[in-house]
């Protein structure tokens, strides 16, 4: 079985561990580097894990999982320069750490040692999470293969070249952030026109929970299904309307070229 060591325990760090563990990986199999120890403790009492230090996880691990910020990237390559990482055998670096570009491991680890970085969202928590890969020079297929079998198992997964990641991270890195926004949103306006908040919820979250289903199997693009429910001059035009007057478009593009930007900035920052 596949050893994987979490360095980070996180949101993201969290959602994958908890994501594994419920598609059946056994917790032996698992082991996560955080540095608070209450913390620590935490995640070691929830899902019965073995919890320590960076160099101890990824010390014969096959899939070393980098799932800190952005920022703390440098001290994680600090403490794997003290392992005796072996690129020739199947382990390898994957990288979550929003912005942070293959080049900057390779850089730093043994010559030749394959990186993947991978931009996930935290949906995996309950196995229905986005994850996109993009290889870095040395990772082969083997290595693809793997990642893809290990996260596959917390929701779908798909490849992309590097120079794309800023822009996924903008579309399903951040995307769940913008849909409960939408929900928090549409739930308030219920609320305003009468509707007690556990009701408003409810039609809220199972209405966008359905149409995202229809969305995923009819096979139909969005707009199409948009405008199947967009009866001429019914209660739909009349809201539909009322967005596009309020440039709900514009004020998606303008929000997620803010986040392909941020993640940008934030590759170049850790090049510095």
């Amino acid at each position: 079985m596949t050893r994987i060591a979490v360095l980070g325990g996180g949101k993201i760090g969290e959602a994958l561990v908890a994501g594994l563990l419920e598609a059946g990986r056994a917790a032996k199999d698992l082991v996560v580097a955080e540095h608070y120890p209450a913390r620590a403790a935490e995640l070691a009492e929830r899902f019965g894990i073995r919890v320590t230090t960076i160099a101890d996880a990824a010390e014969g691990a096959d899939v070393i999982v980098v799932a800190v910020k952005p920022a703390d990237v440098e001290e994680v390559l600090t403490q794997l320069g003290k392992v005796d990482l072996d690129g020739d055998r199947e382990q390898l670096i994957v990288s979550l750490a929003a912005g942070i570009p293959t080049s900057r491991y390779e850089a730093r680890l043994p010559a030749g040692f394959p990186v993947i970085r991978v931009m996930s969202n935290t949906p995996m928590l309950i196995g229905e999470g986005m994850s996109v890969l993009a290889p870095g020079r040395f990772a082969r297929e083997q290595h693809l293969h793997l990642v893809r079998e290990v996260l596959s198992s917390v929701g779908k997964v798909v490849t992309v070249v590097e120079s794309q990641m800023d822009a996924v991270t903008a579309v399903s890195g951040s995307g769940p952030a913008y849909f409960f926004l939408v929900v928090e949103a549409m739930v308030e306006a219920g609320v305003g026109l009468g509707l007690s908040r556990p009701v408003a919820t409810e039609l809220v979250v199972q209405t966008m929970l359905g149409s995202a289903t229809m969305l995923d199997r009819s096979g139909e693009e969005a707009a199409v299904l948009r405008a199947a429910v967009t009866s001429p001059a019914g209660t739909t035009a009349a809201a539909v309307r009322v967005l596009e007057r309020s440039s709900v478009r514009s004020a998606f593009i303008e929000a997620l070229t803010a986040a392909r930007d941020r993640s940008a900035q934030q590759g170049e920052s850790t090049e510095k």
